[in-house]
């Protein structure tokens, strides 16, 4: 059933809020069914994030479970799991689908493609954090660190080490709550190398040149692991590119969308 029920804006479009999936999950629902394209968002973000970048194509949009109207998963888990609840939308589509993902939802759709390979055309990822960059700086602080320690030989208590994690922890993990903080705990500590190898399907790479949240060096070294890969670096441009340069992401889809191969 693909009710229409509220209605989500961003930049002037208006999409009415569809269910999918029995209702286990929402999002929009651009063009007509069977969606062509799948449209995965990031970590504390809705599928509106895609309305500009989908606009007049075939395509699906949806919140990720714990995000926008998807209820929150029961269990924490990382990438693989949400890719096996996200299969249930993905078996509403038109197969293949050219599978877009930002960020979080770059790393649920490689796992997505190593899972069902006969369902993907292509991906399309932007700003996906999929390996850990080269040179991991940010140690947590100090204090954390101490704190940390002293809650290990139980010198602090829980409570202790809870206030500095969100004094000190990211803003993603201080908005986090319960099982949501486990899977972004889950997922932040996660790499992806042995799904990219696995993947024989094009793949677009297309990054902001100052995406600081997944820095371009995680795309050129994505690059080298894909079997089929096109790299575009947008310039001027950070890490909320489907919002800031939905025509460069657009303009990837169509190119996979078009592709004879």
């Amino acid at each position: 059933g693909h009710q229409p029920g509220r209605k989500t804006s961003v930049q002037g479009l208006t999409m009415p809020l569809t269910m999918f999936a029995d209702g286990r999950f929402f999002g929009a629902r651009h063009g007509v069914a069977p969606a062509q394209v799948l449209a995965l968002h990031g970590w504390g973000r809705t599928h509106s994030d895609f309305d500009a970048v989908l606009d007049g194509l075939d395509a699906v949009a949806i919140d990720l479970p714990g995000f926008g109207a998807t209820p929150t998963p029961v269990q924490a888990g990382g990438a693989k799991m949400y890719a096996e609840m996200v299969e249930s939308v993905f078996d509403e589509c038109a197969a293949p689908v050219v599978l877009v993902g930002h960020s979080f939802g770059g790393r649920i759709a490689v796992h997505l493609a190593q899972r069902r390979p006969e369902q993907v055309k292509a991906l399309v990822l932007t700003g996906a954090p999929l390996l850990h960059p080269v040179n991991r700086t940010g140690k947590p602080a100090l204090r954390y660190r101490i704190g940390r320690t002293l809650h290990r030989l139980h010198l602090v208590g829980d409570r202790h080490l809870e206030g500095l994690r969100d004094k000190y922890g990211s803003a993603d993990y201080r908005a986090a709550e319960g099982v949501m903080r486990d899977i972004l705990v889950t997922t932040v500590n996660e790499s992806y190398e042995p799904q990219m190898r696995a993947i024989t399907q094009p793949v677009e790479l297309v990054w902001g040149d100052g995406d600081d949240a997944a820095p371009p060096e995680i795309a050129t070294h994505a690059e080298t692991m894909l079997a089929d890969a096109r790299l575009t670096i947008v310039t001027d441009t950070g890490h909320m590119l489907p919002l800031t340069q939905p025509g460069a992401l657009r303009a990837a889809i169509d190119r996979r969308l078009n592709a004879t191969s």
